[in-house]
């Protein structure tokens, strides 16, 4: 199940929160649990046997480290670390990577593993990398254990966030799990922050999917360059307010249960270089292999050249998180080139360099990258990039033309919307203007969407199934 259907806004969301405030106060983790495993199993019932494991998995290992740290027994503790992580890491190799590794052998001539064909469990990237950083930080003693094994499910299984993020660490999470403030001033909050992210999600990025879907589809050979670039601009802001919707969507809804989520963009696309745009975008990604990948292999703490090393791991392991396929590597090792030119020498030039070519600077690396992101198919993606490069069809054709004037607005308002610029304007608004529309403006925005959920069939998610 996903936010943005009318099965979710108006059957599963209300029953939640309808069952979630009568139930007196010490019940309502037990409560979330449950919802929490009737939205996971609505589609794929099966797999809620592997969100049982990792619960178990970290659960019990969170006590071992606990026990063997008060015993003095350190050894016991790190073992216990190193088994979770390993067995986390099991099941995320095996559901996203062993067809994938199969395949590419078996390419290679090496039918040495079988191919099973399962479908990945959706979200499986996102909650085990939560449930692994809940045993480190214990063993850190930067988390307490949790011996609760409901409120311990509970933050596996946190329904707002399970599917896509943000990647939650239970450090963050701990003593909300335990006391919550329900207000109305936070519920309301909560409601209108949705409603954004729902707009965001169906208003923009489904309509500027369907330019993407277009250009996707197109034969590489008979791209244009203004074609080719039409539909790779279409996809980065489909992918921002796609994915950042989502986030806002996680974000209000966690706000009505008495949650606080961390925020996990701000405005990627006004970066003036590749290490900015990492610092906006999926910051919980972001700060997840920071804290525990870049850090424990010594970050910058080092000489140079180990410095690089660690920043070609942790990119490497960036890019086949999001996905079992080698474009997603090579999308990874290729921020890793520019943030370590940006640290080496290229970093002082562009703080240097006028503001606006900085910026061209940066929305040039990443709309590129994003075509890498984009196109699986190596062949289909070298046609794709030739003609971004004025390599193809020509440099542009009536096609082009005809989508251009016709998604002119769309892509306009999208950029705008992709930038602080809107947020700037609404809060020089006078408050006794401003408090009255806004309820108006969230009806509006929902009403909008509904019309459109209701209406049409096109409604991708495209991070449901990292």
């Amino acid at each position: 199940m996903v936010f943005s259907t009318p099965y979710f806004l108006f059957l599963y969301l209300p029953m939640v929160l309808l069952l979630y405030y009568i139930s007196p106060l010490k019940w309502r983790n037990l409560v979330l649990l449950v919802v929490n495993l009737m939205f996971y199993g609505w589609g794929e019932p099966v797999y809620i046997i592997i969100m049982f494991a990792s619960i178990a998995i970290d659960y019990t290992h969170g006590m071992l480290v606990t026990r063997n740290k008060a015993k003095g027994n350190l050894r016991g503790a790190k073992l216990a670390v190193a088994s979770s992580v390993i067995l986390n890491l099991a099941l995320l190799f095996f559901f996203k990577y062993w067809d994938f590794i199969a395949k590419s052998l078996a390419g290679l001539g090496l039918n040495v593993m079988p191919q099973f064909g399962l479908e990945l469990p959706i979200g499986i990237s996102f909650y085990t990398f939560q449930t692994m950083s809940y045993t480190i930080d214990v063993y850190r003693g930067d988390a307490r254990v949790q011996k609760n094994i409901v409120t311990f499910g509970t933050f596996v299984t946190l329904f707002p966030q399970l599917i896509a993020g943000p990647i939650l660490q239970y450090k963050d999470l701990d003593a909300q799990l335990e006391h919550r403030d329900h207000t109305v001033e936070r519920f309301a909050s909560g409601v209108q922050r949705f409603c954004v992210g729902l707009a965001k999600k169906v208003l923009l990025a489904n309509n500027l999917g369907k330019l993407w879907d277009v250009y996707l589809a197109t034969p590489g050979a008979e791209l244009t360059t203004l074609g080719a670039w039409l539909g790779i601009v279409a996809f980065s802001l489909q992918l921002y307010f796609d994915f950042s919707g989502y986030s806002d969507m996680a974000i209000g809804l966690g706000r009505m249960l008495g949650f606080e989520f961390l925020e996990n963009f701000n405005y990627p696309y006004i970066s003036k270089s590749a290490t900015e745009f990492w610092r906006r975008w999926h910051i919980s990604l972001g700060n997840w292999f920071r804290e525990y990948l870049y850090i424990p292999l010594g970050g910058n703490r080092v000489g140079k050249a180990r410095l690089m090393l660690n920043l070609l791991i942790v990119w490497a392991a960036t890019g086949i998180w999001h996905g079992a396929s080698w474009n997603f590597l090579i999308w990874g090792l290729y921020y890793c080139f520019f943030i370590v030119m940006e640290k080496l020498w290229l970093g002082k030039y562009l703080k240097k360099a006028p503001a606006v070519l900085s910026h061209l600077y940066g929305i040039f690396i990443v709309i590129v990258g994003w075509a890498i992101f984009a196109v699986e198919d190596f062949t289909a993606m070298g046609l794709y990039l030739k003609a971004m490069f004025g390599m193809g069809a020509g440099l542009v054709d009536n096609t082009a033309l005809y989508y251009l004037f016709n998604y002119l607005p769309m892509l306009v308002i999208a950029c705008v919307a992709a930038t602080p610029l809107a947020a700037k304007v609404w809060h020089k608004i006078p408050a006794k203007v401003w408090k009255p529309a806004l309820p108006v403006l969230v009806c509006v925005a929902l009403v909008l969407a509904t019309a459109y959920l209701v209406d049409g069939t096109y409604n991708p998610f495209l991070y449901f199934r990292f």
